[in-house]
């Protein structure tokens, strides 16, 4: 019986959804090969929540004391998103303990999660995307160029963030000052892109040895004016699986989301999104640490494949511990 750390939680407006996220982890970890382990990341401290109440972390080795038993875990399951579950700081901090976790690296966690980095590494590969802007705060900000550079509409998004938190779509010149704000809100860093018009799919990948799975795609069909947090978690989205694409659409999306996993050097579940855009998918960004509550993406596709999340589960987890770098 191996011990499962289950974190979830972080320091980011995104720490209910985690906390959702890893709940449903830890009722899918098979009972007969782990033990799962709940366990809040907050600012100020790490505790196992349990039904002797919360046992706090030992953070010098992350182990937990329980009935004078030192636990010491054999993995960490990774749920948190955004900081500092998902940009890196907590994966480097495992690294350096020598204990396996089931999401990316620390340094493909960072680039990922920085929207305008990960951008940068795939255009050399010649993956598809929109047009960009970037800005930092306090730079001077001329409305007529970004109209130039990117057109209208146009998103402007906080750089470093999930759940679509600062994210507003811009239709005319007046209704920059307020996306810039709302976006400043979440991040120092924005990225300005332009707007794709055409199906947004989202699509589930996986690594297990040296196999690269994708899971089949997700029709996103909002009532809003995009994907926004509403869509994404009040039900305001009709999410079809498998997206009503062609056979060779979704095998061409598939396969790209494969190549841009195995570019970046992912493992663990990753989730891209893309728009088809005049019948070519354009890349918009990846999440390495993807919603994994009942109203998230990924469980439906795990579902739509014919597979249950107790044996993608079991299957990432083992893989992590076997491929671990001590």
């Amino acid at each position: 019986m191996r011990n499962i750390a289950v974190i979830m939680g972080g320091y980011s407006s995104e720490k209910d959804i985690s906390i959702k996220s890893g709940n449903v982890i830890m009722e899918n970890l098979d009972p007969k090969l782990f033990k799962g382990f709940p366990i809040i990341i907050e600012k100020n401290k790490w505790f196992l929540k349990d039904d002797a109440g919360n046992q706090e972390i030992d953070k010098n080795d992350f182990t937990v004391n329980l009935n004078g038993d030192k636990i010491v875990f054999d993995a960490v399951y990774n749920t948190i998103h955004g900081t500092p579950g998902e940009d890196g700081i907590f994966q480097a901090y495992l690294e350096l303990l020598g204990i396996p976790q089931t999401s990316c690296d620390s340094y493909q966690a960072a680039v990922t999660f920085n929207k305008r980095d990960c951008i940068a590494v795939l255009k050399p590969w010649s993956i598809h995307t929109g047009k960009h802007l970037y800005l930092n705060q306090g730079e001077d900000i001329s409305f007529d160029n970004i109209v130039e550079a990117v057109g209208l509409p146009c998103f402007v998004k906080a750089n470093r963030s999930g759940s679509s938190f600062g994210v507003s779509k811009v239709y005319e010149v007046s209704a920059f000052a307020k996306a810039l704000q709302t976006a400043f809100a979440v991040d120092d860093e924005i990225i300005i892109e332009s707007f794709l018009d055409g199906m947004e799919v989202s699509i589930g990948v996986y690594q297990i040895g040296d196999t690269i799975l994708s899971l089949p795609p997700t029709e996103i069909v909002s009532e809003n004016d995009f994907f926004d947090y509403e869509a994404k978690y009040m039900g305001k989205a009709q999410e079809i699986t498998p997206a009503r694409l062609s056979e060779s659409a979704t095998l061409a999306v598939q396969e790209l989301s494969k190549r841009i996993y195995s570019i970046l050097k992912l493992k663990g579940l990753a989730r891209a999104d893309f728009i088809f855009h005049n019948g070519t998918p354009h890349f918009i960004e990846i999440n390495t640490n993807p919603g994994m509550s009942r109203e998230s993406i990924v469980p439906q596709q795990i579902k739509a494949a014919g597979k249950n999340l107790q044996e993608v589960l079991t299957a990432i987890i083992e893989d992590t511990i076997l491929n671990h770098k001590k």
